[in-house]
């Protein structure tokens, strides 16, 4: 009888730890919407048309690594659903797209959305229902606010850093410099503008001789280019998209203006500015950069790059790969499988977020050496880091180290 009692208290107890064992292994899976034992859907909104068409490429680029890990059996056996529209670059168009992926397509993050008008207007919007504004494809300083806005993430090394880079390297190249700035006039320019004056100081008045804004829609700059080259400037900074980086780079060949002229990181695209532009009115253009070439044979026993461009082969093939937007494309699409493999079975929109502040020295295979992603719960810029380089000879060299903006660029 005693026995009984034993074996049916044993069997008991065997039946409640597998109960438990099991509710554990049920428990760790948790989703919100838009993630499934099956699927992870994922929103993009894009410049395929508009003013800013050249960065389509990226949509592109990032729907065909998605398919490669589909391929190799996804994420923690999920697939991704890449659901990607075009918004023109126009905001009002960007809010349509954008509550059409939440509200209608129900994904569970909207991805490395392009622009910063575009994405400024849908910031309050995401935060308020808390659907992650993940690795957005601009550089505005404002996305790293994870008090005020903790939905909203940047990607790439903000304006501001890279204008306070420039600024700092026009200083010691040319001390005396006469300094003419011409910037998008929205939050993409403005904030390049406030970096340069961060670092010129008291000395700003002095320095900065000129300032000349333009609107994206405007189907030609070259007037603002004649106004500028008229103050006598010595330094040019550029901070323009692609389309007008090379208009602005054919112009100033032109007019036979040639000052030291610096150019924004966003329009480095050798495929998309400065084949367009003229390979030799590019001649001498300075910026700064953290990511490799892939046209460039300094990468070519580089394993990283080896593994970019056999994806390009397979899944791209035929792709310019001198157009710089399509390694950026590789590179946060390389970051944002980084962040849904360290989120696991817990695929919640919180959790989504708390791996995205969680990076730790994550190199995707495409960054410069030397160049870490770092985040953390107040710190949400994945990259602080940057190179400068000149455009020679058809393409960019890299000189002088990677900088900081930690210990000040």
């Amino acid at each position: 009888m005693r026995s009984s009692r034993s074996r049916l208290a044993t069997l008991s107890a065997a039946a409640l730890l597998i109960a438990c064992t099991s509710g554990a292994a049920l428990a760790q899976k948790k989703y919100d919407t838009g993630a499934t034992d099956t699927e992870i859907k994922i929103g993009n909104v894009e410049a395929y048309s508009g003013p800013a068409s050249a960065y389509g490429i990226i949509g592109k680029t990032e729907d065909a690594y998605f398919k490669m890990i589909n391929d190799a059996g996804g994420i923690n056996g999920r697939k991704i659903n890449f659901i990607s529209y075009d918004d023109g670059y126009s905001p009002p168009k960007t809010v349509e797209q954008v509550r059409k992926l939440i509200e209608s397509d129900e994904v569970l993050l909207v991805f490395n959305a392009l622009g910063t008008p575009t994405q400024n207007a849908v910031q309050k919007y995401h935060n308020a229902k808390k659907v992650p504004q993940l690795f957005l494809a601009t550089g505005a300083s404002k996305w790293n606010d994870p008090k005020d806005f903790p939905w909203t993430m940047g990607f790439q090394p903000s304006y501001r850093v890279e204008a306070r880079i420039f600024a700092k390297y026009i200083l010691k190249a040319k001390p005396d410099a006469k300094v003419a700035v011409f910037y998008a006039n929205d939050d993409f320019g403005k904030d390049y503008v406030a970096g340069l004056k961060e670092v010129f100081g008291d000395k700003t008045s002095k320095i900065l001789i000129a300032e000349e804004s333009y609107e994206t829609s405007e189907p030609s700059i070259d007037g603002h280019i004649v106004k500028l080259k008229g103050t006598g400037a010595d330094v040019f900074v550029n901070i323009s998209t692609p389309k007008f980086a090379a208009q602005a780079i054919k112009k100033l060949a032109e007019l036979e203006w040639k000052p030291m002229h610096v150019m924004t990181d966003v329009s480095i695209s050798i495929g998309a500015v400065m084949k367009p532009a003229g390979l030799e009115a590019s001649e001498g253009v300075l910026s700064a950069t953290y990511l490799k070439d892939a046209s460039d044979s300094q990468w070519a026993g580089d394993a990283g790059m080896k593994k970019f461009l056999a994806f390009v082969d397979k899944h791209m093939p035929g792709a310019n790969v001198s157009d710089t937007n399509i390694v950026y494309g590789y590179t946060a699409a390389q970051t944002m499988v980084q962040v849904l493999k360290q989120a696991g079975d817990n695929l919640t929109r919180d959790n989504v977020m708390k791996q995205a502040a969680a990076l730790k020295d994550f190199v995707p295979d495409t960054v410069l050496p030397g160049i870490k992603l770092n985040t953390s719960a107040t710190d949400f810029a994945p990259i602080e880091q940057l190179q400068m380089m000149q455009f020679k000879g058809g393409k960019w060299e890299m000189f002088g180290d990677v900088i900081s903006a930690e210990t000040g660029g």
